[in-house]
């Protein structure tokens, strides 16, 4: 029998993670959401959408043949580590066309196992025979829950540098889709971005519009949460020192700046462009 991709159950963010001896609590990992199909075809693997990259994933390909099932299809998330042990997204790009061996398939659920779809199973099951399938030190890991309460887990997991972590109900069934079965908490991050200018729009709040520094990429806006002094400080300067859009940039209520302008930003760790951003603070680059 020739297995289908199946759409992933996507977890829904929160502010802060569930409370209670419901859930399974584990590290959100900084990579590309992926899925393995393995039937008597072989083994493919396949993007979030349902593309696949079996082409570009040739070691893991290779490491889920030898894994002792017949048929099987596992949720989980492709990573690359830094020096210091944690996923990395940025090295994952350069990993899958020059460093396959530095890849790693971390696997978080199961879905089907020999001739049986497992999806009506409970999480908690479901985790107990994909853990017993996969053999330790290789290049298919199993997620291991973390132990204790969910908001020291969170404290430790902000600590370190991780990018969050993924609440999910012991006994809940595997639905494609948005789901609040799984529930994602994603730390909090500060960068320093080029301010490029300031979209206001009358009974909107005010947002920043901020771009890398060094390249100039816009990367998102960031909402102004400064004091009523230091906004009155920010329009100031915006205003004498008019610049231009960024090629092909149309923001009509936006009041553009020159370069020289940095923002302090707080925003969701782990995302390639701002989310949930605020901006702290700002001052003329030296």
């Amino acid at each position: 029998m020739r297995l289908k991709f199946i759409e992933p159950l996507m977890p829904t963010l929160v502010e802060k993670p569930p409370e209670g001896d419901g859930w399974i609590h584990e590290v959100k990992f900084d990579g590309y959401r992926s899925q393995i199909v393995r039937d008597a075809d072989g083994v493919r693997i396949f993007t979030r959408r349902g593309l696949d990259w079996t082409a570009k994933y040739r070691d893991l390909a290779k490491a889920a043949g030898e894994l002792e099932v017949a048929t099987a299809i596992i949720d989980g998330e492709i990573i690359v580590l830094n020096d210091t042990g944690l996923s990395d997204f940025k090295a994952l790009r350069k990993a899958i066309t020059s460093r396959q061996r530095d890849l790693y398939f971390v696997a978080f659920d199961l879905l089907h196992l020999n001739g049986h779809d497992l999806r009506d199973m409970p999480l908690e099951d479901r985790r107990e025979i994909l853990s017993e399938m996969i053999p330790d030190g290789g290049r298919i890991q199993f997620s291991q829950p973390l132990p204790g309460d969910a908001k020291s887990i969170f404290h430790l997991i902000d600590q370190a540098g991780l990018e969050g972590m993924v609440s999910k109900r012991k006994e809940s069934k595997y639905r494609s889709g948005n789901s609040t079965a799984w529930l994602k908490t994603k730390a909090y991050t500060i960068g320093e971005y080029e301010l490029l200018g300031v979209e206001r729009e009358a009974g909107k709040p005010a947002f920043a519009l901020m771009a890398e520094r060094g390249t100039g990429r816009y990367v998102g806006s960031a909402f102004i949460s400064l004091n009523r002094e230091m906004r009155e400080r920010l329009w100031q300067r915006v205003q004498e020192a008019p610049g231009s859009p960024p090629k092909g940039m149309k923001r009509p209520a936006t009041r553009w700046v020159k370069p020289g302008l940095i923002g302090r930003v707080k925003h969701l760790r782990g995302e390639e462009d701002l989310r949930h951003a605020s901006l702290k603070d700002f001052w003329d680059e030296p």
